[in-house]
């Protein structure tokens, strides 16, 4: 009985090797390997070490993978419920990710790829512990916005502090040397410099008044008051973030000079105004419709001659909107937008902004996103204790997915810096 089993197990592993030669043949170069859960393995192309092993531990998932409509979504399910295992260069996965999702079939190809897919094993399905987000309300409401705050950043925050800097600044450190090795790099020290580098932007000067829209878990305010001199007050709509800041301003005794405050931008009501406002990582949460009057706060809020910095992820404009919901939407970062620069500094500009200066810092964000990813996985054991194997799979994957979207320019990373020009008045050189 069991010498009948293991026969066929390894029949079951060589109809999915031929089913992965004849899927692959035209992939190369192919740096990485496949490893089937009988042990088989496919070695990559000229005996090269590996880049990457693939492991199918379940033929079902490749099966999905391959031939779901969203094909995106379907192969970071495969691996996140471990129907495959990816060992080695998570970033290096997404070429060959690209190529089964964007692969057009001749129809030969289709039947004859469908007829061999008829042959694989069937393995198990999975009841999902982590279902696509299902959240309540109009998209971009404050109630349903809430939600998708909450459902990415009320994590947990001892799960954040394992791989984020010592400031926990969730968005792109700032490289002074572009040919740092990556794995040498300071992820405190190239973050510390991004947060002076803000700074100097705005022209922070002591005395004046900052507003953080989305400030996280108080690291920029804190640096600005502490920095800067200045009064600050910061926003959020994460409850876990809000704990967070409290208690770092608390820590750093800063209390008289910076607050934090559970509030959505819409609803804050400042009638004294501000002297600067800044926006890290918050614009990609409001939605394309909704940046009129997202400007049109922030320039309500700000003083004549105030300097608004907004920092966001924008698509690259030579790319089009996804016309399927990607694993990101589903499972990472829920209702999230986002727009090429051009169209954000159109909308900046209709409020009665004028554009000061524009810096574009993808590649600083593919270097941090990859020091994110090599100090997660160095923590994984303390991570799948916090959040469980599932999420660490899931931010594994999107992380690594990220760089490497950023590595592609599909991603763009920009800081913008917008005056409000008090009327005859002249421009504040940046």
């Amino acid at each position: 009985m069991a010498a009948r089993t293991w026969r066929a197990q390894q029949e079951s592993a060589q109809r999915v090797l031929r089913f992965l030669q004849s899927f692959l043949s035209d992939f190369h170069p192919r740096d990485f390997a496949f490893e089937l859960w009988d042990g088989t393995r496919w070695p990559a192309e000229r005996n090269a070490f590996p880049r990457f092993t693939w492991k199918i531990n379940n033929p079902e998932g490749l099966k999905k993978a391959i031939f779901s409509a969203n094909r995106q979504v379907a192969l970071a399910e495969a691996y996140s419920y471990g129907d495959f295992d990816i060992e080695g260069d998570m970033e290096g996965v997404f070429g060959l990710a690209e190529y089964i999702i964007d692969h057009k079939w001749t129809k030969a190809e289709k039947l004859r790829l469908m007829g061999m897919a008829l042959t694989l094993p069937s393995g198990h399905s999975h009841t999902p512990e982590r279902p696509p987000v299902r959240l309540q309300g109009d998209l971009h409401s404050r109630q349903r916005d809430r939600q998708a705050v909450s459902y990415h950043y009320d994590v947990s925050n001892d799960f954040y502090a394992l791989w984020l800097d010592r400031n926990m600044q969730y968005s792109s450190a700032y490289f002074e040397q572009a040919g740092d090795d990556i794995a040498d790099s300071d992820i405190d020290e190239a973050q510390q410099k991004k947060l002076a580098s803000i700074c100097r932007k705005l022209q922070l000067k002591p005395g004046e008044r900052l507003l953080d829209i989305g400030c996280g878990w108080g690291g920029l305010i804190c640096f600005a008051v502490r920095e800067f001199g200045v009064s600050a007050l910061g926003i959020t709509l994460s409850r876990q973030q809000l704990k967070g800041a409290e208690d770092r301003i608390r820590n750093e005794g800063l209390a008289d000079r910076c607050q934090v405050r559970l509030l959505d931008y819409r609803d804050l009501d400042a009638a004294a105004g501000f002297d600067k406002i800044v926006s890290i990582g918050m614009v990609e949460h409001v939605g394309e419709r909704n940046l009129p009057n997202y400007f049109r706060q922030a320039y309500r809020l700000l003083r004549p001659n105030g300097l608004f910095l907004n920092s966001g992820i924008a698509r690259a404009g030579n790319r089009p909107a996804d016309d399927m919901p990607s694993f990101t939407d589903l499972y990472i970062f829920p209702d999230g937008e986002l727009v090429p620069i051009s169209n954000l500094l159109a909308h900046a500009e209709s409020v009665g902004f004028e554009v000061e200066h524009v810096e574009n810092l993808r590649e600083h964000y593919r270097r941090t996103l990859l020091q994110w990813l090599r100090r997660l996985e160095a923590q994984q054991e303390a991570a799948k204790k916090l959040v469980g194997e599932l999420k660490y799979r899931m931010w594994r994957l999107y992380l690594a997915g990220s760089a490497y979207y950023f590595q592609e320019a599909k991603l763009d990373l920009y800081h913008s810096l917008f005056l409000k020009t008090a009327p005859g008045s002249a421009a504040i050189s940046a």
